[in-house]
């Protein structure tokens, strides 16, 4: 496994740190092993407390995969649900925001290598596609539709109860819809300058929670900030956590199986409303996954190569801060490190050119390099403008792959649910639920889903590391394989049907021509009945009706016997006295009928 050195620091750092060293202690159980370890190089030198190292710009997007229905609990299918926000215009503060595409003036080169960065394909779904005519403004159907809200400015974080708020720069409060499926992500990018790493750490750690796992001694939730507010741009604190109420999350939890949603972040996502609450809004969302959001951040540094292992552990795997020399977790699980969690590709611990790192767990995908690099820091074209664009693309659709096999997943299992073998009415409402289900799955298949989104390496790499780590491509052959297994049971099922409707119909048929055959005579002039009175023409009728309805009616109801002694009839290999033993075994079995 590979180490990287601080390089030349002051160990005289590392005793004044020491005192802070103390008080994490709950991942640093773990230190690097020295040189008497096998596995390893001999422990890192320079400073010991993470906190040491400062930031120098810190940015984080958050992403929230949920799931949304219209406005009822369980609303009908639709695959425009932004329009429930256009019709709530007025009272809503979301905004769909124009793409760049429609105005030749605005169209940046960054727009411009964010567009190619992506295969036609992946073009297509993003930014929609052009017409014929090159200087109409008007675009086919777009796949994605972003909205945003401008009031939240800023974001002020306390970390912990003793500690000085933080206070970040919102850049984008963003909601983005995909056509034809029940899926929306939230998004929110945030920024600061010059913090120290210990920091950016506990915020990558604490503030993407939707709601607390549980509660400290003090009443804290745990694993979550303190407070988290919302800042309008007059200074007002528009909405605030409330990750303290544990009776509010217990409660909610026990009436209806279901976490309850922080506030700030039922705040963000208003007019939406929590699926089960008594709140009306002309959408509803409920969770998909975990209570920790996804996150992609960018980090530089002056000297990005002071970070030792264990920094670059905490950044990979979003853990709490601690102890630069100690790892979050054992040697023997992170022993691979390197190779599972890292791409270094433009990382060299002896080449000062090469000092940007890209690390990628799932959860997070986080960008480390060196403030002063036009190649990492730059706005335009570096890796700063390329991580606020391309690369959170890349992990959006990721992400947003793996939420929309979880719905799936989901759909399929409350379909099942609902299936009552022994009502006809259910069986039908099953199976128009799974023909639906296939059909929107075929959809997805063609329009969202990608092996390869680009061409250029590290974003291909970056892509597929992601996909690897989601675990998408078992996700969507497990949910593949199940929708096609269920259509392949109905398929089944309903040639049975058929199949039994066939020797119904072979065996009415059958008899039928016996009594085809008995009553032409009527047609005859054997028996002249023409000046009979009428009254004796109907029981003419009659007395050949009623044996031919009671032969029709027996044969439907002995198909399947009858079906056997037709067989066995058609069989020249028996005799006529085995023939006859058929029929009679038919009759005296009711088994055989």
């Amino acid at each position: 496994a590979r180490f990287v050195s601080r390089g030349a620091t002051s160990t005289a750092t590392c005793e004044e740190s020491s005192i802070a060293d103390d008080r994490h202690t709950e991942q640093d159980a773990h230190p690097m092993p020295g040189a008497g370890g096998a596995a390893h190089p001999s422990p890192l030198h320079g400073p010991s407390v993470a906190s040491e190292v400062l930031v120098r710009h810190f940015r984080e997007i958050l992403m929230w995969p949920l799931r949304v229905t219209p406005g009822q609990l369980e609303g009908s299918f639709t695959s425009r649900h932004w329009q429930a926000l256009e019709v709530e215009r007025d009272n809503c503060p979301w905004r769909e925001v124009l793409d760049e595409f429609g105005d030749p003036g605005s169209f940046q080169e960054r727009h411009y290598k964010e567009f190619i960065t992506f295969l036609p394909f992946v073009q297509r779904f993003l930014y929609g596609m052009g017409t014929a005519d090159s200087g109409s403004p008007e675009y086919a159907e777009k796949a994605v539709r972003v909205f945003r809200r401008n009031d939240v400015t800023q974001m002020r974080l306390v970390l912990d109860q003793s500690e000085t708020p933080q206070v970040f720069q919102v850049a984008h409060v963003d909601l983005y819809f995909f056509y034809d499926t029940d899926i929306i992500v939230l998004v929110v990018e945030f920024f600061a300058d010059d913090l120290p790493l210990s920091i950016v750490q506990d915020v990558m750690f604490k503030t993407g929670r939707a709601y607390p796992a549980y509660w400290e001694s003090n009443g804290q939730g745990a694993q979550c900030p303190h407070l988290v507010e919302w800042i309008l741009a007059d200074g007002r604190s528009a909405a605030a956590s409330d990750y303290e109420d544990r009776r509010k999350y217990l409660e909610f939890a026990c009436a209806h199986r279901s976490p309850h949603i922080a506030a700030h972040w039922q705040y963000l996502l208003e007019p939406l409303a929590l699926y089960l609450s008594d709140s009306p809004a002309p959408l509803r969302f409920r969770q998909i996954e975990y209570h920790r959001m996804p996150l992609v951040a960018y980090l530089s540094f002056d000297d990005p190569k002071q970070l030792t292992r264990g920094d670059f552990a905490r950044l990979a795997l979003v853990t709490k801060p601690g102890a630069s020399e100690r790892l979050p977790f054992s040697t023997v699980d992170l022993v691979n490190f390197e190779q599972e969690y890292c791409y270094d590709r433009f990382w060299d611990a002896d080449d000062p050119a090469l000092a940007s790192r890209y690390l990628c767990s799932g959860h997070a995908l986080v960008f480390v390099g060196q403030a002063g690099s036009g190649f990492f820091a730059g706005i335009e074209t570096g890796m700063l403008g390329q991580f606020r664009h391309q690369y959170f693309l890349m992990a959006l659709i990721a992400h947003f792959h793996k939420a929309a096999l979880m719905v799936y997943s989901e759909w399929l299992v409350t379909a099942i649910g609902h299936l009552d073998m022994f009502s006809q009415e259910s069986l039908s409402n099953f199976k128009r639920e799974i023909r639906g289900l296939l059909a929107s799955f075929l959809r997805f298949t063609e329009r969202y889903w990608f092996h390869v989104i680009s061409a250029q390496a590290q974003v291909r790499d970056l892509y597929r590391m992601l996909s690897r780590h989601l675990d998408t491509d078992r996700l969507y052959q497990d949910v593949s394989t199940s929708i096609k297994e269920m259509h392949q049971y109905l398929d089944s099922d309903s040639l049975r049907r058929q199949a039994s409707t066939v020797v119904r119909l072979t065996v009415v048929t059958t008899l039928g021509l016996i009594a085809t055959v008995s009553t032409g005579f009527l047609g005859m002039n054997i028996i002249d009945a023409a000046g009979e009175p009428l009254s004796v023409k109907i029981l003419i009728l009659i007395a050949v009706l009623i044996p031919s309805m009671l032969l029709v009616n027996y044969a439907v109801a002995n198909a399947e016997a009858l079906s056997d002694f037709l067989e066995a009839l058609a069989n020249k290999r028996l005799s006529w006295w085995q023939r006859t033993q058929v029929l009679i075994r038919t009759w005296r079995d009711p088994r055989i009928r």
